[in-house]
Protein backbone atom coordinates (compact mmCIF):
# COMPACT_ATOMS: atom_id res chain seq x y z
CA UNK A 1 0.00 0.00 0.00
CA UNK A 2 2.83 2.40 0.61
CA UNK A 3 4.33 1.89 -3.11
CA UNK A 4 0.82 2.43 -3.99
CA UNK A 5 0.81 5.82 -2.58
CA UNK A 6 4.64 6.52 -4.67
CA UNK A 7 3.19 5.31 -7.86
CA UNK A 8 0.33 7.25 -7.61
CA UNK A 9 2.36 10.56 -6.52
CA UNK A 10 4.93 9.95 -9.36
CA UNK A 11 1.89 9.21 -11.86
CA UNK A 12 0.04 12.05 -11.41
CA UNK A 13 2.55 15.11 -11.16
CA UNK A 14 3.60 15.31 -15.09
CA UNK A 15 -0.19 15.04 -15.92
CA UNK A 16 -1.10 17.65 -13.90
CA UNK A 17 1.58 19.86 -14.67
CA UNK A 18 0.46 19.97 -17.85
CA UNK A 19 -3.45 20.29 -16.97
CA UNK A 20 -2.87 23.05 -14.27
CA UNK A 21 1.11 24.80 -14.30
CA UNK A 22 1.77 25.18 -17.83
CA UNK A 23 -1.76 26.42 -18.79
CA UNK A 24 -1.15 28.96 -15.93
CA UNK A 25 2.40 29.68 -17.01
CA UNK A 26 0.94 30.25 -20.40
CA UNK A 27 -1.73 32.32 -19.37
CA UNK A 28 0.43 34.88 -17.27
CA UNK A 29 2.15 35.11 -20.60
CA UNK A 30 -0.13 36.62 -22.43
CA UNK A 31 -0.99 33.40 -24.70
CA UNK A 32 -4.68 33.63 -25.65
CA UNK A 33 -7.03 30.83 -24.44
CA UNK A 34 -7.15 29.03 -28.50
CA UNK A 35 -3.81 28.68 -27.68
CA UNK A 36 -3.51 27.59 -24.04
CA UNK A 37 -6.85 25.11 -25.02
CA UNK A 38 -4.85 23.68 -28.26
CA UNK A 39 -1.78 22.76 -25.99
CA UNK A 40 -4.02 19.84 -24.71
CA UNK A 41 -3.42 18.34 -27.79
CA UNK A 42 0.65 18.20 -26.56
CA UNK A 43 -0.75 15.18 -24.32
CA UNK A 44 -1.80 13.22 -27.40
CA UNK A 45 0.69 10.20 -26.04
CA UNK A 46 -1.46 9.57 -23.44
CA UNK A 47 -4.13 8.11 -26.11
CA UNK A 48 -1.30 6.29 -28.05
CA UNK A 49 0.48 4.69 -25.53
CA UNK A 50 -1.28 1.11 -25.96
CA UNK A 51 0.78 0.98 -29.37
CA UNK A 52 4.16 1.23 -27.86
CA UNK A 53 2.75 -0.46 -24.16
CA UNK A 54 4.09 -4.15 -26.00
CA UNK A 55 7.81 -3.17 -26.15
CA UNK A 56 7.35 -2.52 -22.57
CA UNK A 57 5.75 -5.88 -21.85
CA UNK A 58 8.59 -7.78 -24.11
CA UNK A 59 11.62 -5.78 -23.20
CA UNK A 60 13.75 -4.46 -20.49
CA UNK A 61 16.06 -1.68 -21.05
CA UNK A 62 18.30 -2.13 -17.56
CA UNK A 63 19.06 -5.80 -16.53
CA UNK A 64 20.29 -5.07 -13.28
CA UNK A 65 16.91 -3.36 -12.81
CA UNK A 66 14.43 -5.46 -14.64
CA UNK A 67 11.87 -5.13 -17.21
CA UNK A 68 9.14 -3.36 -15.04
CA UNK A 69 11.38 -1.29 -12.96
CA UNK A 70 13.98 -0.38 -15.50
CA UNK A 71 11.68 1.43 -17.90
CA UNK A 72 10.03 3.27 -14.38
CA UNK A 73 13.60 4.49 -13.45
CA UNK A 74 14.45 5.81 -17.58
CA UNK A 75 11.12 7.61 -17.67
CA UNK A 76 11.25 9.48 -14.63
CA UNK A 77 14.51 10.37 -15.08
CA UNK A 78 13.83 11.84 -18.24
CA UNK A 79 10.72 13.77 -16.50
CA UNK A 80 12.67 15.52 -14.11
CA UNK A 81 15.17 16.65 -16.75
CA UNK A 82 12.28 17.57 -19.00
CA UNK A 83 10.33 19.47 -16.15
CA UNK A 84 12.79 21.51 -14.76
CA UNK A 85 14.41 22.51 -18.79
CA UNK A 86 11.15 23.84 -19.17
CA UNK A 87 10.71 26.68 -17.17
CA UNK A 88 14.25 27.71 -18.74
CA UNK A 89 12.02 28.79 -21.93
CA UNK A 90 9.64 31.74 -22.63
CA UNK A 91 6.46 31.10 -23.98
CA UNK A 92 7.10 34.58 -25.94
CA UNK A 93 10.45 33.35 -27.99
CA UNK A 94 10.74 29.97 -27.59
CA UNK A 95 6.64 28.80 -28.21
CA UNK A 96 7.95 25.66 -30.62
CA UNK A 97 10.56 24.16 -28.29
CA UNK A 98 8.10 24.58 -25.59
CA UNK A 99 5.39 22.19 -27.38
CA UNK A 100 7.95 20.11 -28.52
CA UNK A 101 9.33 19.37 -24.92
CA UNK A 102 5.74 19.41 -23.52
CA UNK A 103 4.73 16.49 -26.39
CA UNK A 104 8.28 14.86 -25.01
CA UNK A 105 7.16 15.63 -20.89
CA UNK A 106 3.71 13.88 -22.07
CA UNK A 107 5.71 10.68 -23.69
CA UNK A 108 7.70 9.64 -20.89
CA UNK A 109 4.95 10.36 -18.17
CA UNK A 110 2.58 7.82 -20.67
CA UNK A 111 5.60 5.69 -20.59
CA UNK A 112 6.21 5.39 -16.99
CA UNK A 113 2.12 5.00 -16.73
CA UNK A 114 2.54 1.83 -18.83
CA UNK A 115 5.45 0.69 -16.51
CA UNK A 116 3.56 2.04 -13.50
CA UNK A 117 0.31 0.68 -14.17
CA UNK A 118 1.80 -3.27 -14.86
CA UNK A 119 3.79 -2.95 -11.93
CA UNK A 120 1.05 -1.84 -9.50
CA UNK A 121 -1.15 -4.90 -10.59
CA UNK A 122 1.43 -7.64 -10.55
CA UNK A 123 2.43 -6.52 -7.02
CA UNK A 124 -1.24 -6.47 -5.79
CA UNK A 125 -3.16 -9.71 -5.09
CA UNK A 126 -6.92 -9.94 -6.18
CA UNK A 127 -8.11 -9.05 -2.92
CA UNK A 128 -6.61 -5.83 -2.58
CA UNK A 129 -6.54 -4.70 -6.00
CA UNK A 130 -9.45 -2.39 -5.15
CA UNK A 131 -7.70 -0.96 -1.93
CA UNK A 132 -4.27 -0.73 -3.71
CA UNK A 133 -6.16 1.10 -6.99
CA UNK A 134 -8.08 3.48 -4.19
CA UNK A 135 -4.80 4.64 -3.05
CA UNK A 136 -3.05 4.93 -5.63
CA UNK A 137 -5.88 7.04 -7.03
CA UNK A 138 -5.74 8.99 -3.54
CA UNK A 139 -2.20 10.03 -4.12
CA UNK A 140 -2.45 10.45 -7.99
CA UNK A 141 -4.88 13.35 -7.00
CA UNK A 142 -2.61 14.80 -3.70
CA UNK A 143 0.45 15.08 -6.49
CA UNK A 144 -1.92 17.54 -8.20
CA UNK A 145 -1.76 19.81 -5.15
CA UNK A 146 2.04 20.60 -6.28
CA UNK A 147 1.95 21.72 -9.93
CA UNK A 148 -1.65 23.19 -8.84
CA UNK A 149 -1.45 24.47 -5.62
CA UNK A 150 2.45 24.82 -4.52
CA UNK A 151 3.77 25.80 -7.87
CA UNK A 152 1.01 28.41 -8.13
CA UNK A 153 1.85 30.15 -4.79
CA UNK A 154 5.68 30.15 -5.52
CA UNK A 155 4.90 31.66 -8.97
CA UNK A 156 3.93 35.03 -7.39
CA UNK A 157 7.27 35.24 -5.64
CA UNK A 158 9.27 33.42 -7.59
CA UNK A 159 10.77 33.13 -11.31
CA UNK A 160 9.12 30.54 -13.09
CA UNK A 161 12.37 29.23 -14.13
CA UNK A 162 13.14 28.00 -10.13
CA UNK A 163 9.12 27.15 -9.86
CA UNK A 164 9.64 24.46 -12.41
CA UNK A 165 12.69 23.15 -11.35
CA UNK A 166 11.09 22.67 -7.53
CA UNK A 167 8.20 21.07 -9.06
CA UNK A 168 10.78 18.88 -10.89
CA UNK A 169 12.16 17.83 -7.60
CA UNK A 170 9.04 16.42 -6.19
CA UNK A 171 9.50 13.48 -8.45
CA UNK A 172 12.65 12.13 -6.87
CA UNK A 173 11.07 10.02 -3.86
CA UNK A 174 8.98 7.96 -7.15
CA UNK A 175 12.66 7.73 -8.65
CA UNK A 176 13.93 6.55 -5.41
CA UNK A 177 10.86 4.19 -4.93
CA UNK A 178 11.93 2.92 -8.11
CA UNK A 179 15.16 1.85 -7.15
CA UNK A 180 14.27 0.64 -2.98
CA UNK A 181 11.54 -1.80 -3.83
CA UNK A 182 11.90 -5.02 -5.94
CA UNK A 183 10.74 -6.77 -9.28
CA UNK A 184 7.16 -7.88 -9.23
CA UNK A 185 7.35 -11.85 -9.98
CA UNK A 186 4.58 -11.60 -12.50
CA UNK A 187 7.30 -9.41 -14.27
CA UNK A 188 9.56 -12.28 -14.69
CA UNK A 189 7.51 -14.39 -17.49
CA UNK A 190 7.72 -12.06 -20.51
CA UNK A 191 5.70 -13.27 -23.79
CA UNK A 192 8.07 -15.16 -25.73
CA UNK A 193 8.12 -12.80 -28.88
CA UNK A 194 6.66 -8.94 -29.84
CA UNK A 195 4.09 -10.46 -32.12
CA UNK A 196 2.52 -12.39 -28.79
CA UNK A 197 3.01 -9.34 -26.83
CA UNK A 198 1.37 -7.03 -29.47
CA UNK A 199 -1.12 -9.37 -30.77
CA UNK A 200 -2.35 -11.70 -27.57
CA UNK A 201 -3.61 -8.94 -25.66
CA UNK A 202 -6.39 -7.91 -27.67
CA UNK A 203 -7.36 -11.27 -29.32
CA UNK A 204 -8.02 -12.19 -25.45
CA UNK A 205 -10.09 -9.01 -24.27
CA UNK A 206 -12.00 -9.40 -27.38
CA UNK A 207 -12.66 -13.31 -26.96
CA UNK A 208 -13.35 -12.79 -23.29
CA UNK A 209 -16.02 -10.15 -23.84
CA UNK A 210 -17.31 -11.25 -27.64
CA UNK A 211 -16.76 -8.16 -30.21
CA UNK A 212 -20.25 -6.25 -29.35
CA UNK A 213 -19.79 -6.40 -25.47
CA UNK A 214 -15.91 -5.72 -25.94
CA UNK A 215 -16.87 -2.14 -28.04
CA UNK A 216 -19.65 -1.13 -25.28
CA UNK A 217 -16.49 -1.22 -22.64
CA UNK A 218 -14.26 0.91 -24.83
CA UNK A 219 -17.00 2.89 -25.28
CA UNK A 220 -17.98 3.51 -21.82
CA UNK A 221 -14.02 4.04 -21.30
CA UNK A 222 -14.09 6.77 -23.68
CA UNK A 223 -17.50 8.48 -22.61
CA UNK A 224 -17.39 8.01 -18.36
CA UNK A 225 -15.48 10.81 -17.72
CA UNK A 226 -15.94 12.89 -20.92
CA UNK A 227 -17.96 15.82 -18.96
CA UNK A 228 -15.64 15.97 -15.85
CA UNK A 229 -12.65 15.89 -18.46
CA UNK A 230 -13.74 18.61 -20.34
CA UNK A 231 -14.76 20.89 -17.37
CA UNK A 232 -11.70 21.33 -15.81
CA UNK A 233 -9.33 21.73 -19.33
CA UNK A 234 -8.99 24.92 -18.80
CA UNK A 235 -9.89 25.53 -14.75
CA UNK A 236 -6.99 27.59 -13.53
CA UNK A 237 -7.36 29.60 -16.57
CA UNK A 238 -11.44 30.02 -15.80
CA UNK A 239 -10.21 30.74 -11.90
CA UNK A 240 -7.82 33.55 -13.21
CA UNK A 241 -10.40 35.33 -15.54
CA UNK A 242 -13.11 35.43 -12.69
CA UNK A 243 -10.40 37.69 -11.10
CA UNK A 244 -8.70 35.22 -8.50
CA UNK A 245 -4.99 35.85 -7.70
CA UNK A 246 -2.67 32.86 -8.83
CA UNK A 247 -1.79 32.25 -4.57
CA UNK A 248 -5.43 32.77 -3.65
CA UNK A 249 -6.27 29.62 -6.17
CA UNK A 250 -3.17 27.60 -4.97
CA UNK A 251 -3.74 28.16 -1.39
CA UNK A 252 -7.63 27.26 -2.09
CA UNK A 253 -7.07 24.91 -3.81
CA UNK A 254 -4.40 23.38 -1.29
CA UNK A 255 -6.83 23.65 1.88
CA UNK A 256 -10.49 23.30 -0.21
CA UNK A 257 -9.24 20.80 -2.79
CA UNK A 258 -7.32 18.10 -0.58
CA UNK A 259 -9.26 17.26 2.57
CA UNK A 260 -12.57 16.88 0.82
CA UNK A 261 -10.77 14.56 -1.62
CA UNK A 262 -9.04 12.67 1.14
CA UNK A 263 -12.14 12.13 2.66
CA UNK A 264 -13.47 10.86 -0.55
CA UNK A 265 -11.42 8.81 -1.17
CA UNK A 266 -11.33 6.89 2.18
CA UNK A 267 -15.08 6.98 2.05
CA UNK A 268 -15.21 5.44 -1.42
CA UNK A 269 -12.90 3.06 -1.06
CA UNK A 270 -15.21 2.34 1.70
CA UNK A 271 -18.09 2.29 0.62
CA UNK A 272 -16.73 -0.08 -3.14
CA UNK A 273 -16.11 -2.65 -0.62
CA UNK A 274 -19.63 -2.61 0.34
CA UNK A 275 -21.31 -2.07 -2.59
CA UNK A 276 -19.20 -3.23 -5.24
CA UNK A 277 -17.22 -1.93 -8.21
CA UNK A 278 -20.70 -1.67 -10.14
CA UNK A 279 -22.99 0.35 -8.17
CA UNK A 280 -19.98 2.05 -7.03
CA UNK A 281 -19.45 3.83 -10.61
CA UNK A 282 -23.23 4.54 -10.45
CA UNK A 283 -23.31 6.67 -7.38
CA UNK A 284 -19.69 8.08 -8.02
CA UNK A 285 -21.11 9.09 -11.60
CA UNK A 286 -23.68 10.77 -10.41
CA UNK A 287 -21.62 12.87 -8.09
CA UNK A 288 -18.96 13.40 -10.55
CA UNK A 289 -22.06 14.82 -13.04
CA UNK A 290 -23.57 17.25 -10.07
CA UNK A 291 -20.70 18.58 -9.56
CA UNK A 292 -19.73 20.24 -12.52
CA UNK A 293 -22.53 22.97 -11.95
CA UNK A 294 -20.59 24.47 -9.32
CA UNK A 295 -18.41 26.02 -12.52
CA UNK A 296 -22.09 26.60 -14.36
CA UNK A 297 -22.44 28.83 -10.89
CA UNK A 298 -19.19 30.58 -10.57
CA UNK A 299 -19.56 31.71 -14.23
CA UNK A 300 -23.49 32.70 -13.70
CA UNK A 301 -21.65 34.85 -10.91
CA UNK A 302 -18.96 36.12 -13.18
CA UNK A 303 -15.70 37.83 -12.41
CA UNK A 304 -15.65 40.45 -9.68
CA UNK A 305 -12.60 41.25 -6.87
CA UNK A 306 -12.17 38.87 -4.30
CA UNK A 307 -14.13 38.89 -1.12
CA UNK A 308 -14.91 36.55 0.93
CA UNK A 309 -18.29 35.09 -0.48
CA UNK A 310 -16.30 34.70 -3.98
CA UNK A 311 -13.28 32.99 -2.14
CA UNK A 312 -16.13 30.53 -0.17
CA UNK A 313 -17.70 29.93 -3.98
CA UNK A 314 -14.24 29.01 -5.00
CA UNK A 315 -13.40 26.78 -2.58
CA UNK A 316 -17.00 25.15 -2.72
CA UNK A 317 -16.17 24.81 -6.42
CA UNK A 318 -12.91 23.40 -5.95
CA UNK A 319 -13.34 21.10 -3.47
CA UNK A 320 -16.92 19.58 -5.44
CA UNK A 321 -14.97 19.55 -7.99
CA UNK A 322 -12.27 17.11 -5.88
CA UNK A 323 -14.56 14.87 -4.67
CA UNK A 324 -16.72 13.98 -7.77
CA UNK A 325 -13.59 13.32 -9.62
CA UNK A 326 -11.68 11.62 -7.26
CA UNK A 327 -14.78 9.39 -6.39
CA UNK A 328 -15.16 8.93 -9.86
CA UNK A 329 -11.97 7.91 -11.15
CA UNK A 330 -11.15 5.55 -8.21
CA UNK A 331 -14.18 3.14 -9.59
CA UNK A 332 -13.22 3.90 -12.78
CA UNK A 333 -9.85 2.32 -12.59
CA UNK A 334 -10.82 -0.11 -10.74
CA UNK A 335 -13.45 -1.32 -13.27
CA UNK A 336 -10.27 -1.45 -15.74
CA UNK A 337 -8.18 -3.16 -13.06
CA UNK A 338 -11.01 -5.94 -12.95
CA UNK A 339 -11.22 -6.27 -16.25
CA UNK A 340 -7.70 -6.52 -16.93
CA UNK A 341 -6.11 -10.03 -17.49
CA UNK A 342 -3.19 -10.68 -15.35
CA UNK A 343 -1.33 -12.49 -18.00
CA UNK A 344 -1.37 -9.01 -20.67
CA UNK A 345 -1.14 -6.70 -18.09
CA UNK A 346 0.95 -2.99 -19.94
CA UNK A 347 -1.15 -4.22 -23.07
CA UNK A 348 -4.93 -4.12 -22.02
CA UNK A 349 -4.30 -1.36 -19.45
CA UNK A 350 -2.61 0.91 -21.67
CA UNK A 351 -5.22 0.30 -23.75
CA UNK A 352 -7.72 1.44 -21.62
CA UNK A 353 -6.37 4.78 -20.21
CA UNK A 354 -5.75 5.44 -23.34
CA UNK A 355 -9.05 5.74 -23.89
CA UNK A 356 -9.52 7.44 -20.79
CA UNK A 357 -7.20 9.73 -22.18
CA UNK A 358 -8.71 10.49 -25.48
CA UNK A 359 -11.09 13.18 -24.28
CA UNK A 360 -8.72 14.98 -22.29
CA UNK A 361 -6.05 15.38 -25.13
CA UNK A 362 -8.46 15.67 -27.95
CA UNK A 363 -11.83 16.96 -27.19
CA UNK A 364 -10.35 19.60 -24.44
CA UNK A 365 -8.32 20.96 -27.10
CA UNK A 366 -11.88 22.44 -28.43
CA UNK A 367 -12.26 23.71 -24.89
CA UNK A 368 -10.60 27.09 -25.98
CA UNK A 369 -12.37 27.87 -29.11
CA UNK A 370 -15.96 26.18 -27.19
CA UNK A 371 -15.35 29.17 -24.34
CA UNK A 372 -14.72 31.81 -27.09
CA UNK A 373 -17.74 31.14 -29.10
CA UNK A 374 -20.13 30.02 -26.04
CA UNK A 375 -18.99 31.85 -23.72
CA UNK A 376 -18.14 30.07 -20.14
CA UNK A 377 -21.51 29.29 -18.76
CA UNK A 378 -22.75 28.26 -22.04
CA UNK A 379 -19.59 25.86 -22.38
CA UNK A 380 -20.10 24.27 -18.85
CA UNK A 381 -23.65 23.48 -19.48
CA UNK A 382 -22.24 21.61 -22.70
CA UNK A 383 -19.87 19.85 -20.41
CA UNK A 384 -22.70 18.73 -18.07
CA UNK A 385 -24.44 17.25 -21.29
CA UNK A 386 -21.39 14.93 -22.35
CA UNK A 387 -21.43 13.21 -18.88
CA UNK A 388 -24.15 11.38 -19.20
CA UNK A 389 -23.53 8.98 -22.13
CA UNK A 390 -21.18 7.09 -20.43
CA UNK A 391 -23.96 6.88 -17.34
CA UNK A 392 -26.45 5.40 -20.04
CA UNK A 393 -23.51 3.14 -20.79
CA UNK A 394 -23.73 1.96 -17.58
CA UNK A 395 -26.72 0.03 -18.04
CA UNK A 396 -24.88 -2.24 -20.61
CA UNK A 397 -21.69 -2.82 -18.75
CA UNK A 398 -21.64 -2.41 -15.33
CA UNK A 399 -25.66 -3.22 -14.28
CA UNK A 400 -26.92 -1.90 -11.03
CA UNK A 401 -27.81 -5.44 -9.72
CA UNK A 402 -25.58 -7.65 -11.29
CA UNK A 403 -24.50 -10.59 -9.24
CA UNK A 404 -21.45 -11.09 -7.97
CA UNK A 405 -20.68 -14.51 -10.42
CA UNK A 406 -21.27 -12.37 -13.18
CA UNK A 407 -18.83 -9.62 -12.14
CA UNK A 408 -16.23 -12.53 -11.29
CA UNK A 409 -16.82 -14.16 -14.89
CA UNK A 410 -15.95 -10.83 -16.22
CA UNK A 411 -12.86 -10.21 -14.21
CA UNK A 412 -10.13 -13.08 -15.42
CA UNK A 413 -8.36 -13.16 -12.21
CA UNK A 414 -11.45 -13.70 -10.36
Amino acid sequence: MLICIFTGFASGLPLYLLLNLVPAWLKTEGLSLRTIGAFTLIQFPYTWKFLWAPLLDRYGILPWLGRRRSWMFVSQLGLVAAIGWLGQLSPRTDLMLIVGLTATLAFLSATQDIALDAFRREILPDEELGLGNAIHVNAYRIAGLVPGSLSLILADHLPWSQVFMITAAFMIPGLLMTLAVGEPRAATGTPRTLRDAVVEPFREFFGRHGVQSALLVLAFLFFYKLGDSLCTALATPFYLEMGYSKTEIGIIAKNAGLWPMVAGGILGGIWMVKLGINRALWLFGVVQIVTILGFVWMAWIGPGESTPARLATLAIVIAGEAIGAGLGTTAFVAFMARTTHPAYTATQLALFTSLMAVPRTFINASAGWLVEALGWNSFFWLCFLFAFPGMFLLLRVAPWNESPAAQSAANPAG
